[in-house]
């Protein structure tokens, strides 16, 4: 346990010496510049129109942080050439450290939110997913339904559940919506589980019309496209 905390503060660190790199404007336009194509020195001076030292100084940061590194030319070896490390730059997100059984995502009547939301996470993670609600509907909306089928997807056979017949002890539990996560019952329950995450994603079915689930079906997107990465099966 010792050990994994310490990989997450070096980690932390590591990044924080990054980003501090990354603080100073000329720095930070070197690394634009660098996602197009590697730099000589000569080059970099004259691209930020600085003196030598002062790209010196620039260059050794940025190697420092491990942002970039240096290499002699195979052509003319007193010349030499610098590269941005893409590694690194993935590195400045967060990191991918969390690990669950099954991701539920949760939403009031399980309806809309929730359920596409769990048909998203299917297309972009292995880890299991199921959804629920605090006070399940009837049925899916058809709003719900017609935004999946526009996006080449079919919620099937999709049947609103409650949480209380969903929820196990080792989900990740994600709230898509505002009142599921603030009414006071779940939030007890939620706690004596594990304290939910939460998506304030607005309400498609107060609206009802084809925007509206759009918007709430790509908003849906971007956040699992963002999320999933970092979780992986435990």
């Amino acid at each position: 346990m010792i050990e994994v905390m310490n990989e997450q503060v070096n980690s932390l660190a590591a990044r924080a010496a990054r980003h501090a790199a990354l603080g100073e404007p000329a720095r930070l336009r070197l690394l634009d510049l660098l996602t197009l194509g590697d730099l000589s020195p000569t080059e970099v001076r004259e691209r930020l129109g600085m003196t030598s030292n002062l790209v010196s100084h620039h260059l050794g940061v940025l190697e420092t942080a491990g942002l970039i590194t240096r290499t002699r030319s195979e052509g003319d070896a007193r010349r030499s050439y610098v590269s941005l490390r893409r590694e690194a730059l993935t590195h400045l997100a967060p990191s991918a450290d969390a690990a669950a059984h099954r991701v539920v995502f949760v939403c009031t009547a399980n309806s809309a939110r929730s359920q596409l939301a769990e048909m998203l996470w299917r297309t972009q993670s292995s880890v299991p997913a199921a959804s629920a609600g605090t006070h399940p509907a009837p049925a899916v909306a058809a709003g719900a339904v017609r935004a999946a089928i526009r996006h080449g997807m079919n919620l099937g056979d999709a049947t609103p559940r409650s949480v209380a017949d969903v929820v196990r002890d080792t989900d990740l539990v994600i709230t898509v919506c505002d009142s599921a996560y603030e009414e006071r019952a779940y939030e007890e329950r939620a706690a004596r589980v594990s304290a939910p995450l939460h998506w304030s994603v607005p309400d498609p079915v107060r609206v009802g019309t084809d925007d509206a689930f759009d918007a709430a079906y790509d908003d849906l997107m971007r956040r699992v496209a963002e999320f999933a990465p970092r979780i992986r099966v435990s």
